[in-house]
């Protein structure tokens, strides 16, 4: 309720930097092409980094990037993912 889609994403994807986008698409409850384009969005705003490493992707998401609204300006991705992914539970990317 509180977390857009493009906030699921992220949070799946710091748990499973090399979660297919079918299983990130199954966690979020969306389709695997909105996953898709949230991922490119992501990408192009600076917030996630892709890297191919053989046949698969791995994601990584860019801790120091800091949202863009002005009530939150101040809290970095990486402050936020500490919140809502303990650390047992956070891939390495």
């Amino acid at each position: 309720m509180f977390l857009s889609n493009h906030g699921h994403v992220l949070v799946a994807l710091a748990r499973d930097p090399g979660a297919r986008m079918r299983d990130v698409a199954d966690a979020v409850g969306i389709t695997e092409r909105a996953v898709q384009q949230i991922v490119r969005d992501l990408s192009e705003q600076g917030y996630l980094h892709k890297e191919k490493v053989g046949r698969r992707n791995r994601y990584a998401v860019v801790r120091g990037a800091t949202f863009r609204h002005e009530l939150e300006a101040g809290v970095t991705l990486g402050d936020f993912l500490d919140l809502v992914v303990p650390e047992g539970r956070r891939g390495t990317p």
